[in-house]
């Protein structure tokens, strides 16, 4: 039997080569969605994605986006960058509440199915002026998770648009498999380390322009990328990870994952806690 680690370990890119992933993509098959439209299920199906979800109204976001203000100073402070916020639903009550938001799980549902986990969050946080963009990529291939049945709600914490590097995808890659990629060197000011060349190949770039509190979801093998923000506003997202508890995570990725509706016979998902610091509730 394999012994998990203890806590969360990135691996590699030689580490998730060796790893036998199915990375194809699972489209959605509920039929009685309560949230979402049959037509919205089944452009997340061909094209991979959803966007302008609203799901927090103008005054609810600023709760949030109060608490991000506060732990950004602080992070900043200590000289850490304002990508460095990773695993934030167990650092901070805050975002826990929010990946376990009834409004969030039941969106995720509509696309998952009745059973779901969360066990990621992490703030995309392109300040003003930052030069920094974040290449062409796959989600699932950073993941030890296996098979590929994840989703990300991108929530936007302040306004997102063309104007201060929004998000965009490529309609319909998710249906292209794991794309071959190429590590990005430190001179190419790429917040990741993966770049997917020629992208457009594969579909349509569509800009994903959000208000803040609304959402956008996608296939963790839907391509995505954002470009450098040029402009005197932040741009701010809390991405969350979703999905079914089928999924197996290896390297401890599974000891953050939080059972958020339906079983886990197995206890594979670690359930933690949540954190008591920083959160007065939304």
């Amino acid at each position: 039997m394999t012994t998990q680690p203890r806590f969360k370990v990135v691996p590699t890119h030689a580490d998730l080569a060796q790893m036998d992933r199915d990375l194809s993509f699972h489209p959605c098959q509920v039929q009685n969605p309560k949230l979402l439209t049959p037509d919205q299920i089944d452009h997340f199906n061909r094209r991979g994605y959803v966007k302008g979800l609203r799901v927090f109204s103008a005054e609810e976001i600023a709760g949030p986006r109060a608490f991000f203000d506060t732990i950004l100073a602080r992070v900043m402070a200590q000289g850490a960058s304002s990508y460095s916020i990773i695993s934030a639903h167990m650092k901070y009550g805050a975002v826990w509440d929010l990946i376990t938001h009834p409004r969030l799980v039941a969106l995720v549902q509509d696309l998952l199915g009745k059973e779901v986990v969360g066990w990621g969050a992490q703030f995309f946080c392109k300040l003003p002026g930052d030069g920094k963009t974040i290449a062409w990529h796959q989600d699932a291939s950073y993941w030890p998770l296996t098979p590929s049945r994840t989703c990300t709600v991108w929530l936007a914490i302040d306004d997102a648009d063309v104007e201060n590097a929004c998000m965009r995808f490529v309609a319909g890659s998710h249906h292209s498999g794991h794309l071959t990629f190429r590590p990005s060197s430190p001179d190419e000011q790429n917040v990741l380390n993966q770049t997917v060349e020629n992208a457009e190949e594969y579909g349509e770039v569509v800009d994903v322009e959000l208000r803040a509190g609304e959402v956008s979801i996608h296939s963790d093998l839907l391509l995505h990328s954002s470009q450098a923000n040029h402009s005197q506003r932040r741009r701010c997202g809390l991405t969350l990870r979703y999905c079914t508890p089928q999924v197996r995570g290896t390297m401890g990725w599974n000891k953050e994952g939080i059972l958020l509706s339906g079983s886990d016979l197995e206890g594979h998902w670690g359930n933690p806690p949540r954190p008591e610091r920083d959160y007065e509730g939304i």
